[in-house]
């Protein structure tokens, strides 16, 4: 059958599956998505129809923004572009599609940063807005991506290095307050945290709608944020590898040392040691014991070792009882009594979140654990194949969308998602990487996608790959068959196609072999090994386990 897949995938029409397109500025856009040469179908199942119809509402999410160049919204009820989302997570996977896009996006942000080096939490048709930081994910780390991904512009380095060095001396002036080195929350959307009970009894904007100020009256303000905090810390990080970049080795120093110091205030002041997790800690010194979303996102700013993150992946984030939902992961601990389990309105008291979903990865990917990240993978990409309107939410208990429509996240995650789990994903560092999974079929045994087929062309190199759970996955270059490699393994390549290393992607030990080069070369490797290719042999470099699921 995986010659039916890879016919259907070459005669293929993006814009015979779009079809008529909305407004003027689609065009270019849809004429950049080609250029990446992305194109996915799969044989049997709904996931194919419900590819394009994301696609086609990510193009409704793309507009003019205070200027003539087509800039990302939050798309749904959110008439603009985000800090916390767009202008951070959202563009970073928007970067792999639409890369010009992506760029003007951030650029928007630099170009409306104020006078004294805040930068917008928002841009809309009616201009910039500063009443709040609205932070999540390091706008550095996406900024660094971009740049390694897309050509290596410094004039773009420079321009986003220079407004985020601005935007941290602020956040030093005017949200560290008590003198503690963390930084600190004002309000319930500094943090997007909408209708959390992390922040009952806390505005939901900043004092007076200054983003310098909190409210003097509160009994519990300013909280000295573990996210805020780890953004800094990972930010700082990331502006040392673009000062080094620049030229200004000094500079570099200067950035690693002050990324020090905010991990050293994080565990200071925002982490108990008896719960293993993060806390905000309240102008009286108490801890805010809402254990929330805050876990991951401080993960997913790279802090801590491995051993770190696999503790709290055995005691929370694949705990059935806390963050781990059937349909995962849920914005807070589901043990917690004040948990809110619906998600027919926009809440992070419980219910699971695209924002989150899409944050995940990078936690999970920085630490090897590819093969824990697919039990997250496959329920999304299933209840996904389900949509029509691509919500802001998604319920934890039955997968059925909730608030909003038409929103990137979503739309973006389901991209993202079919690209790891089954298709061809270019990463910053020059590889790519081909993963030979399909959408299992959990939900009523319904089959999503029993046979899919990717391309994607990089460096004017196309490149097909056809997933069969029979065949494995084949990888054609150029339109010959390259490499074949085992169902249930990732292949690691160069950007030239080249293999350099096989990636056991199940919780079962996969044996087969792979066909590369004219021959075949015997295979075993377990779930998260990495064997590399020496020679002809595949040699083990890394054998870290899997964690299993938690109940208690």
């Amino acid at each position: 059958m995986s010659g039916k897949v890879l016919e259907r995938l070459r005669g293929l029409s993006v814009e015979e599956r779009l079809g008529e397109l909305k407004k003027a500025s689609d065009a270019p856009v849809l004429q950049e998505w080609l250029r990446s040469g992305v194109k996915f179908v799969s044989e049997g199942g709904r996931l194919e129809d419900t590819y394009y119809v994301a696609l086609s509402k990510l193009l409704d999410c793309i507009k003019p923004t205070l200027g003539e160049a087509p800039a990302l919204h939050e798309g749904g009820i959110y008439y603009g572009c985000w800090m916390e989302s767009t202008g951070t997570i959202n563009n970073e996977l928007m970067s792999r599609f639409l890369p010009t896009v992506s760029e003007d996006t951030y650029r928007l942000f630099a170009d409306h940063q104020k006078d004294d080096g805040q930068l917008p939490y928002k841009l809309t048709q009616q201009g910039p807005a500063y009443r709040q930081i609205q932070t999540v994910t390091p706008l550095a780390r996406c900024v660094w991506n971009h740049y390694e991904l897309n050509g290596r512009s410094k004039d773009f380095l420079r321009t986003m290095y220079e407004a985020m060095a601005r935007y941290d001396e602020w956040l030093v002036r005017y949200r560290d307050t008590r003198g503690t080195g963390c930084v600190e929350a004002f309000c319930t959307f500094d943090t997007g945290h909408d209708l959390s009970p992390r922040f009952w009894h806390v505005p939901d904007t900043g004092h007076l709608d200054d983003a310098r100020q909190y409210n003097p009256d509160s009994p519990i303000l300013p909280f000295l944020a573990p996210d805020l905090t780890a953004n800094v810390y990972c930010q700082r990080g990331y502006l040392a590898r673009m000062a080094r970049e620049l030229g200004d080795p000094d500079a570099a120093a200067d950035w690693e040392a002050k990324a020090q110091r905010s991990l050293d205030s994080l565990f200071k002041y925002c982490y108990d040691e008896p719960d293993a997790f993060f806390y905000d800690l309240d102008r009286n010194g108490e801890f805010v014991r809402v254990q929330s979303d805050v876990l991951l996102r401080v993960l997913a700013c790279e802090v801590g070792d491995r051993e770190f993150f696999d503790r709290a992946l055995r005691r929370y984030l694949l705990n059935t009882r806390k963050f781990f939902a059937k349909y995962p992961f849920t914005s807070i601990a589901m043990d917690d009594p004040r948990f809110d389990p619906f998600s027919s309105y926009n809440t992070w008291a419980g219910t699971s979140n695209f924002l989150t979903m899409i944050r995940t990865p990078h936690a999970f990917e920085h630490h090897h654990r590819y093969v824990e990240l697919t039990w997250v993978l496959n329920p999304i990409i299933t209840a996904m194949a389900q949509m029509e309107r691509f919500a802001q939410t998604l319920s934890p208990w039955n997968g059925q969308e909730g608030f909003t429509e038409t929103y990137s996240p979503a739309v973006l995650c389901l991209l993202d998602f079919v690209e790891r789990l089954s298709g061809i994903l270019p990463r910053p560092n020059g590889e790519l990487w081909f993963t030979a999974l399909l959408p299992y079929p959990q939900d009523h045994g319904e089959n999503m996608a029993p046979e899919i087929g990717y391309s994607r062309t990089v460096d004017g190199v196309t490149y097909e790959f056809v997933v069969t759970r029979e065949a494995g996955g084949i990888v054609y270059r150029d339109g010959a068959e390259h490499l074949r490699i085992p169902f249930g393994t990732r292949a690691v390549c160069d950007c030239s196609g080249r293999l350099l290393s096989l990636i056991g992607m199940t919780v079962r030990t996969v044996e087969g072999s792979v066909a590369y080069e004219g021959q075949q070369l015997p295979v075993t490797v377990k779930g998260n090994e990495q064997v590399d290719l020496q020679g002809e042999r595949l040699v083990s470099v890394r054998d870290i386990g899997v964690i299993y699921p938690t109940y208690s």
